[in-house]
């Protein structure tokens, strides 16, 4: 996307450590034949700015202080956008619109788009903190998180150091999770910041930010991902990875699919290409996601989460397997224990009504 040179200034990590249950482990993070062996910590608002700049450079035109409102719907085709600026409510009309908007997608809400329910999603807690090892090359990861009643949920902690004096910290809650609407994420945050605290030297009294908590659809459980003049991508298509509920990545990668998608549609003059789109996605991700569906459910099960937590951090070969498959690199001809557990998911997904 040409965006190395502006994050080669940022924090690169190459390893991942894993806690939990009193055990450690470290493994570096996967090689692939198309992917580096390591990746950035960045803030989100640094990493949008550098991506819109970016995309300005290559022809965008890019409107800063404006707000879009609503689409534009005419005869039931989306025909572009009521933007808000200073200068007041203006139509902006487009041949095709992305649904870009976010997990809560207001566009595709109004439009049609819908999350099945049916599917489990995750809810993410985040907040920042100064610590004096926020020069680490590694990002941490928790296993063991309870409930407030000492029961094993389907949840992990973060913590990505950010090499500029703080970290980005936080939980993800699966919705499997047994009694999962009587759980809070903030708490089940405040919880993990403070078993964290010595070992990063947070002071758990003073945060840098308040904690914000967003629902994460998750595994393409939003339909539909196309219409007769728009797509949907990223969060608002419910791409984010069912794994781990990362998003970002998920986003930057449909967008690109959207955007070769509407490369042909308006290089031919016909709407028809867009059609594509949603096969496009299951050819690239739907196994994947199906595994991770089915992997979610498993997990919602208390001893199922905390058997397999503690197998992993007792493990670098375990651990480093699961990142592998939560990542997405594995390779055709693998034939090592990672390969062996994902395919015996996918293959039991593939039959499994509901994944």
């Amino acid at each position: 996307m040409g965006l190395a040179e502006a994050l080669d200034a940022t924090h690169r990590v190459d390893r991942v450590r894993a806690i939990g249950f009193g055990h450690e482990q470290t493994v570096d993070f996967p090689t692939h034949p198309l992917y580096p062996a390591y990746g950035y910590v960045v803030r989100r608002r640094f990493f949008d700015e550098t991506v819109a700049r970016n995309a300005a450079s290559a022809g965008v035109t890019l409107l800063e202080h404006h707000e879009a409102i609503e689409p534009i719907v005419e005869r039931g085709f989306v025909r572009g956008a009521m933007v808000r600026s200073a200068a007041g409510l203006q139509p902006i009309r487009a041949s095709y619109l992305v649904l870009a908007d976010g997990a809560n997608s207001r566009f595709g809400r109004a439009i049609g788009t819908f999350r099945r329910p049916e599917q489990p999603f995750a809810i993410g807690a985040r907040s920042y903190w100064h610590t004096p090892r926020h020069a680490e090359p590694s990002i941490e990861v928790v296993f063991g998180l309870d409930d407030r009643n000492g029961t094993p949920i389907p949840a992990y902690g973060w913590v990505f150091p950010l090499a500029d004096g703080t970290a980005n910290v936080g939980v993800s809650v699966l919705s499997t999770a047994r009694d999962f609407k009587s759980i809070n994420p903030s708490h089940v945050l405040d919880a993990f910041v403070a078993q964290a605290a010595d070992r990063w030297g947070f002071d758990p009294s003073r945060p840098i930010t308040k904690t914000s908590t967003n629902r994460i659809p998750m595994g393409g459980s939003v339909d539909p991902k196309a219409g007769p003049t728009f797509l949907a991508v990223g969060d608002a298509a419910g791409s984010a990875n069912p794994f781990d509920g990362a998003g970002i990545g998920m986003a930057y990668e449909t967008g690109r699919l959207a955007a070769d998608v509407l490369h042909d549609a308006l290089a031919s003059g016909d709407s028809v290409a867009l059609q594509r789109y949603p096969q496009l996605l299951d050819e690239r991700y739907g196994e994947h996601q199906r595994a991770a569906r089915l992997f979610t459910r498993l997990i919602g099960r208390p001893a199922v989460v905390r058997g397999l937590s503690r197998q992993t951090v007792r493990s670098r070969r375990i651990l480093a397997s699961v990142l592998r498959i939560d990542l997405g690199l594995l390779r055709p001809g693998d034939r090592d224990l990672a390969a062996i557990a994902y395919r015996t998911l996918a293959t039991v997904a593939k039959l499994s009504p509901g994944t």
